[in-house]
């Protein structure tokens, strides 16, 4: 992905963030911004994330984790990328585990089951790699994110999704607290509930063959940015299966091998 400078001026973007974060709190759904602005590019994409998480950190908000989307190499080629997409977590978004999650205040709401990273020491890059993160790991564990597009009838283009802070909106952690390097977490499979019926199967190696790449890409990702990722960080490393749609009422609940059960309600 390009690091050209923003094409937008500084106004649009912060106009586009405003609209893209109303949505996300109102639970309402717009087109997809790069209808009205085709030229953007990455930079101006980021630019927008940036200006939301801005946004949210002054009115309070707590960023708690990071995220990765489009971890799959099949999915990348064919959109015609070469790394994942990033996004941020705040403390808006953690829904304990076992807990209830208002499916009013989410507009088209999917789960996806994850792998969860916790690190102990910072991870910089670019060149980062799996035996760094893996060293840098203090424990992984099992996580269901919630994504929400706003963007109506989840149609986007890549650069409006990464505005769109990667469809964040929750998820939830728990399970039993493990040594990244204790698993093969290429073969750690899991198994997605939705009231009691298993939705989906997957193992750790659709993410980009190991989940621990994608934190890898991630530190690259804010290497090139002159960051890093910050001790003590929790990192959603990706869908391991398809999205699964759901409706209030819905109890999902994800078994991950050698890592016990975490689940949550819609209400």
């Amino acid at each position: 992905m390009d690091l050209d400078a923003p094409s937008l001026d500084a106004a649009t973007i912060e106009a586009l963030a405003e609209r893209l974060e109303d949505c996300e709190l109102q639970a309402r759904d717009t087109l997809k911004i790069t209808l009205d602005h085709p030229r953007m590019n990455w930079a101006d994409a980021y630019a927008v994330q940036e200006a939301i998480r801005r946004r949210k950190v002054g009115r309070g908000a707590r960023i708690v984790g990071l995220k990765a989307g489009l971890t799959s190499f099949a999915k990348m080629r064919q959109m015609g990328v070469d790394s994942p997409i990033f996004g941020f977590l705040t403390d808006g978004f953690v829904v304990p585990d076992g807990g209830r999650c208002r499916h009013a205040e989410l507009i088209h709401p999917k789960v996806e089951p994850e792998l969860v990273f916790v690190t102990k020491a910072a991870l910089a890059g670019p060149g980062c790699t799996i035996a760094e993160v893996l060293a840098a790991t203090d424990f992984v564990l099992a996580g269901i994110e919630v994504i929400d597009s706003r963007y109506r009838d989840f149609k986007f283009d890549l650069k409006s999704v990464v505005a769109d802070n990667c469809s964040s909106s929750r998820f939830v952690v728990g399970g039993i607290m493990r040594d990244a390097r204790e698993l093969d977490l290429r073969t750690t499979g899991v198994v997605l509930e939705k009231n009691g019926e298993v939705v989906a199967l997957g193992a750790g190696a659709a993410v980009l063959g190991h989940p621990a790449n994608a934190v890898a890409m991630l530190a690259d990702h804010l290497g090139r940015r002159g960051q890093a990722i910050p001790a003590g960080t929790l990192i959603l490393t990706g869908g391991l299966t398809e999205a699964v749609a759901v409706q209030p009422g819905d109890h999902v609940a994800l078994h991950a091998q050698g890592m016990g059960c975490t689940s949550l309600t819609f209400v």
